[in-house]
């Protein structure tokens, strides 16, 4: 395994993350939730990429975008939990959903944006109490 999707993720989900406090565009209520929604999407286009998978990964994808409009009605740690959830998903995603479509370093990616994500988005919320 190579460390390098692992620390790109890492840095872009720090990026992020800090674009969105420098910008002030994390106090609006939809940014993390649309973010969550994205990232499921991924998946999704890997399915149509690859030529199957296409149903489960919609599926799951579904379900996170679910997980995203109730965490966008102030339950902000719905939408971290969501991020953690998914980053889950990418690390157990290689054993079991066969997608042709996904690159090998993906899951390492995600994860660790997911992961960095959901975790900032707890912590956020914790302080302004959503």
């Amino acid at each position: 395994m190579t460390w390098l999707p692992i620390i790109a993720g890492l840095a872009l989900g720090a990026g992020v993350a800090m674009a969105a406090r420098w910008t002030g565009f994390d106090r609006d209520r939809s940014f993390y939730p649309t973010v969550l929604i994205v990232v499921a999407s991924y998946y999704v286009l890997f399915a149509v990429m690859g030529g199957q998978a296409l149903g489960v990964e919609l599926a799951v994808a579904a379900g996170f975008s679910g997980l995203a409009l109730l965490g966008g009605y102030g339950r902000l740690w719905l939408v971290g939990l969501g991020l953690l959830l998914h980053g889950v998903f990418d690390l157990l995603h290689p054993a079991v959903i066969a997608n042709p479509g996904v690159p090998v370093g993906w899951p390492a990616f995600c994860a660790a944006v997911d992961l960095l994500l959901g975790s900032w988005v707890i912590w956020m919320s914790r302080q302004v109490g959503a």
